[in-house]
């Protein structure tokens, strides 16, 4: 239909034409032996066709011939104009009137399938279009997505590089620099050289915490962290952490809290040891001269709380909400921002939770919760 009636009216009226003028020749020879209504119903067909190719234009100027050669053709007196009997006449207007109806209702609905036709293919290539935008932004998404990624990947990377030259080499530093005096003429007497000796175990042992950070960090982005539970008292683990650390509160206090009938735990000993080793720390590193680090825990529902209190500057609220990502450190603090993220992995692969809040004597309250043996 679309592409007939792409040949416009002229094209319409001649083939609704030239149909007519085959229709009448064909009933010519046998309109003596047809019902009077015959021919007009047949000459409605060439109306039909041409209102379909050509339109409205094309419809009316067929019915006007179709009418026309029903009067010659088909109405005494035949091949003349007059019409003698009434219902010559009555037959004759019917059919005008049916046959311009027709060819407007044809040509009506033409138009109406015409216009929809276009509008469907205006449709499809808008869809076609929104697609292709669809398309283009979801290749522009993912660029950026991946533009993202590496720009974090970036910055893990440079975070990573100071955190190794700044808490790898100070330790390194203070190894060297201790090393560099037993080993010359200098001679110290006993307790000094203890002194010093003990300072080399201090810088190694955290070189050791730092190793084990960094290594237990790649397991994390790996997805290689799997805790091997088994039960045990996690009262013993604190004291345990609060004897190897000893040195690192000299000039501090700290304090254990335990009650005596805390229920066992359930989970891998030497990762939740690194959870309170790194609290620990954290808190030694951020607690002034002379001040108390309090540790301690209870029993809640069906966990087992552990907290970590000191008496530093505290976190503020902003901080809060992303202190345990990697390498973000808090404020005023020199540390590479390790070890809280490797508490949070590792709480949070025994099924808990792990959080800061402030404390009541207004520093920071390190509290992790994982579920009881």
């Amino acid at each position: 239909v679309a592409a007939a009636r792409g040949h416009g009216p002229a094209s319409g009226a001649l083939v609704g034409v030239f149909l007519v003028v085959v229709a009448t020749a064909a009933m010519v020879p046998f309109r003596d032996d047809i019902a009077r209504a015959s021919p007009g119903l047949v000459l409605v067909v060439p109306i039909v066709i041409g209102g379909v190719v050509g339109g409205r234009v094309a419809a009316a100027a067929t019915a006007a011939a179709a009418v026309v050669a029903f009067n010659l053709a088909f109405i005494p007196p035949y091949w003349a104009f007059d019409v003698h009997a009434l219902d010559d006449t009555i037959a004759l207007v019917v059919f005008g009137f049916v046959a311009a109806v027709v060819g407007t209702l044809v040509a009506r609905e033409g138009d109406r399938r015409h216009v929809a036709e276009q509008r469907a293919g205006e449709l499809g290539a808008l869809n076609e279009e929104l697609q292709r935008l669809e398309d283009e932004r979801s290749r522009l998404a993912e660029e950026a997505t991946r533009a993202v990624v590496l720009e974090q990947v970036d910055q893990q990377r440079a975070a990573l590089l100071r955190s190794v030259s700044h808490d790898l080499r100070t330790p390194l530093a203070g190894i060297q620099a201790i090393v560099s005096d037993l080993l010359s003429e200098t001679r110290y007497d006993d307790d000094v050289r203890a002194e010093l000796l003990g300072l080399v175990a201090d810088e190694t042992a955290r070189l050791d915490r730092l190793v084990a950070n960094l290594l237990n960090l790649s397991r994390i982005e790996a997805g290689a962290l799997k805790p091997d539970r088994r039960p045990f008292a996690i009262d013993e683990v604190a004291a345990d952490a609060v004897r190897r650390l000893a040195r690192l509160f000299a000039g501090k206090r700290v304090q254990l809290e335990f009650p005596a009938d805390l229920p066992l735990v359930r989970g891998d000993y030497l990762q939740i040891e690194q959870v309170i080793t790194n609290l620990l720390e954290n808190a030694a590193r951020h607690a002034p001269p002379s001040s108390m680090v309090r540790i301690g825990g209870g029993e809640v529902g069906d966990d087992v709380e552990v907290w970590v209190d000191d008496q530093g500057h505290g976190v503020t609220p902003f901080e809060r909400k992303r202190i345990f990502e990697p390498f973000r450190a808090g404020e005023g603090s020199a540390s590479s921002g390790v070890g809280l993220a490797i508490c949070k992995a590792i709480v949070e692969a025994h099924d808990g939770t792990i959080r800061v809040d402030g404390s009541s004597t207004g520093g920071a309250r390190f509290a992790f919760r994982i579920p009881q043996a």
